[in-house]
């Protein structure tokens, strides 16, 4: 019995040092970055933006290749934190990839998109995904950065570097890692995400500035607070880019609820409301325009491999565009969710100058 205690005893100490020696490397490692962080532009293009012209914008979570419909999440109530196997996580990545090419699109955020990860297999997915798209230029913004996620304890989440990029077939001037309220306590903020704001200067004939705020927010944030935080940030960042005169489009992963009748909706999901999922505020940005599509889902639960008769289908992916810029068409595509827990979204706009001018004017007599 004596022994039995002593081996306890001493296997307690190796944990107690174990975990210790965890904390402190991952608190030596933590990634911090200043909160404006101008960040590269690969493959730049020559093309600029003609005033009153139509764009096509593409936003894709593409979940690290890895949340394929035949996996589940362990922060969903799942047990898996990595894709299935190597050439499953190739094979997703080539799918989304030609996918996206076949869209055509003029500008694309993509969101989820690891280099070097244990969970994606140490695949370098931006470079992949900035070389098949060599006629666009590139950027690409780090919101996910820990030498080691420790859970689930039985297959470990391991080494992530992870973010989000945004290919644009126009000229960027500039292109910007801004920090969002991500804050969480410590421990804990030492293996949680960093999360950020992308954005993209792209300069349009006449003078003005396309400006693509490429987001995605929190989730598992008990409450909400951390959202609310970030939601605020973005409403005092649109409003002051629009009061400049420029074109603004935030899009991307919002994490939360896109609906018309949000309230309405929320009651008759109820009893199936997964704990991450919010309602965004009545009040935010007002005077902005949503571009969503509910006829598709965008998203789905990732309690369980996907099955379109159980899981918990909804939209949290789109855009809110400024009040020069017109709505012509917004659509998911729907994928069933074959190599991604997202459906990708597409946003047909219009820049349209005379419009919000003539209307500044008639405002200014009055």
């Amino acid at each position: 019995m004596k022994l039995l205690f002593k081996l306890l005893g001493i296997m307690l100490v190796v944990l107690v040092l174990l975990a210790g020696g965890l904390i402190g490397y991952l608190a030596i490692t933590e990634y911090r970055v200043e909160p404006v962080l101008p960040v590269q532009i690969t493959q730049q293009q020559d093309q600029i933006i003609q005033d009153g012209s139509e764009l096509t914008i593409t936003s894709f979570n593409i979940g690290y290749a890895s949340l394929d419909q035949d996996v589940d999440f362990f922060m969903d109530g799942g047990t898996m934190s990595r894709g299935i196997s190597r050439e499953r996580v190739e094979h997703n990545l080539e799918s989304i990839i030609e996918y996206l090419s076949s869209l055509n699109s003029d500008i694309y955020l993509v969101q989820e998109v690891d280099q070097n990860s244990t969970r994606s297999y140490m695949i370098d997915q931006r470079d992949r995904i900035a070389k098949a798209f060599k006629d666009y230029s590139s950027s690409y913004g780090v919101n996910y950065q820990v030498g080691w996620v420790p859970v689930p304890l039985t297959a470990p989440m391991g080494r992530v570097s992870s973010g989000i990029q945004t290919l644009s077939r126009f000229t960027v001037h500039d292109a910007t890692r801004i920090a969002l309220p991500s804050e969480s306590s410590w421990p804990t903020r030492l293996a949680h995400l960093k999360r950020c704001l992308l954005e993209s200067r792209i300069p349009v004939s006449s003078g003005k500035q396309l400006v693509i705020a490429h987001i995605h927010l929190s989730a598992f944030d008990q409450g909400g607070i951390i959202r609310n935080q970030q939601l605020s940030f973005l409403q005092e960042y649109a409003r002051r880019e629009f009061a400049k005169g420029n074109y603004v489009v935030l899009g991307g992963d919002w994490n939360h609820l896109l609906a018309e009748n949000p309230a309405e909706k929320r009651a008759r999901l109820s009893a199936v409301w997964p704990d991450w999922l919010q309602i965004l505020p009545e009040d935010f940005l007002p005077e902005f325009n949503w571009a969503f599509d509910e006829s598709v889902p965008s998203n789905r639960s990732m309690e369980a491999p996907y099955n379109p008769e159980r899981s918990f289908l909804v939209t949290i992916d789109g855009f809110l565009v400024s009040p020069n810029i017109e709505i012509i068409q917004v659509n998911n595509h729907d994928l069933r969710f074959k190599h991604s827990d997202h459906n990708p979204v597409t946003l047909r706009l219009r820049l349209q100058p005379e419009a919000y001018e003539v209307e500044e004017e008639s405002d200014a007599e009055i």
